[in-house]
């Protein structure tokens, strides 16, 4: 362990994230999926400060709504804190104070985005030094979109989807988030698409064992082609969130309708994504929605993973 910082209070913003792209595996016998996907970082940021203290705590706030965010060892960021302690051997705690601008089970990541911050403001903080190999280790075992919190910018992920490799993209790509005020549970819509699959076995494709990204995909992301992005988009779980949560459809419609390129379920919802051909577009979007009673927000991506600020 590397001598202790200086500092007595560090900021560290991580980014929130789009799946452009998901395709889910057969149901593995150990109840998970396999699955392919291409993660966009996206200016939906989390922020979090990390203070010495003795023991390990967290407050929260932000401009979406957190009254269900855990504030003991439940939450992702003290658990990074307290593995990242653990790893070193620092002796002492941290407090965390998290400032959320990332929808809430929402399918965006805003929770991995806190857990890869904390990790990084707590190495920063504590003097631990470790390398970036061991923080996306660490990462890893926290879930499978902690680490492209830490990496950013674009990436395919494989795997159980914490296999990360860097994807090219050129220029922006700007999108319209919808946002929704009750979440989704990633478990229950994973068992629903199971049983979607199941039920309609004779009428789908038949699911790959080992999912991979669409060609197409990274073609658009590295030619900065949002129309071309816009017709290769695709994301499994987006059938099974349509299920649990049927208004979704019609917002995916309307948005569309009113000069969308495409709209998706982003992850595992309820939180939607509308890919817009420019910011122009994407601003107009965005007040068409809103005065219509949406949540919506305009963001862009790629940008950086988390950083010290």
């Amino acid at each position: 362990m590397s001598e202790a910082a200086t500092t007595d209070r560090v900021h560290v913003r991580a980014p929130g994230k789009i799946n452009v792209f998901f395709e889910v595996g057969d149901l593995e016998e150990d109840g998970y999926h396999d699955v392919a996907s291409a993660y966009q970082a996206v200016s939906a940021h989390e922020d979090v400060w990390a203070e010495a203290s003795d023991r390990f705590t967290v407050s929260v706030s932000g401009t979406v709504e957190v009254s269900g965010v855990p504030l003991d060892d439940r939450n992702l960021a003290v658990r990074a804190a307290r593995m990242l302690a653990a790893e070193t051997g620092y002796p002492g705690g941290v407090h965390l104070e998290i400032r959320k601008g990332v929808p809430v089970a929402g399918g965006m990541g805003g929770g991995s985005a806190d857990a890869a911050a904390a990790l990084v403001a707590c190495d920063a903080l504590w003097g631990t030094g470790l390398p970036s190999a061991d923080l996306h280790a660490l990462a890893a075992r926290l879930g499978a979109d902690v680490p492209f919190a830490l990496l950013g910018g674009t990436a395919v992920g494989t795997g159980r989807g914490d296999e990360l490799s860097p994807a090219l993209a050129r220029g922006r790509f700007d999108w319209v988030i919808v946002t929704s005020g009750e979440g989704l549970s990633t478990p229950d819509v994973y068992r629903e698409l199971d049983r979607h699959r199941q039920l309609h076995a004779a009428d789908i494709a038949p699911v790959r064992r080992r999912p991979t990204v669409d060609p197409g995909v990274l073609q658009a992301l590295r030619a900065g082609d949002p129309t071309a992005l816009a017709a290769t988009m695709r994301n499994d779980l987006q059938v099974a969130a349509l299920r649990m949560r049927p208004a979704l459809g019609a917002i995916l419609e309307r948005g569309e309708r009113m000069g969308a390129l495409a709209g998706i379920v982003s992850g595992s919802g309820p939180t939607l994504a509308f890919l817009a051909e420019n910011e122009e577009s994407a601003i107009d979007l965005q007040v068409v929605l809103s005065a219509e009673g949406h949540e919506a927000l305009h963001v862009h991506g790629p940008v950086p993973g988390a950083r010290v600020r």
